[in-house]
């Protein structure tokens, strides 16, 4: 597998897997976006309103 940085920043690199399966599962789990995650991996104290914002949200929906 090859990558590199969609930013224009230069980085990139190649790795070799033990199969096809292997890489393709990786390539999955790096390719994300940072936002998808936001206010669940938040700092606790610096976005607590978003983290109890959440919080009430699925709340609701249960």
């Amino acid at each position: 597998m090859s990558w590199q940085c969609q930013r224009g920043c230069e980085s990139g690199g190649t790795k070799r897997y033990a199969s096809a399966e292997d890489a393709r599962r990786y390539a999955e789990a790096f390719d994300k976006e940072d936002r998808d995650d936001l206010g669940r991996r938040a700092p606790l104290v610096g976005l607590l309103p978003l983290r109890l914002i959440r919080a009430l949200r699925r709340r609701r929906k249960t």
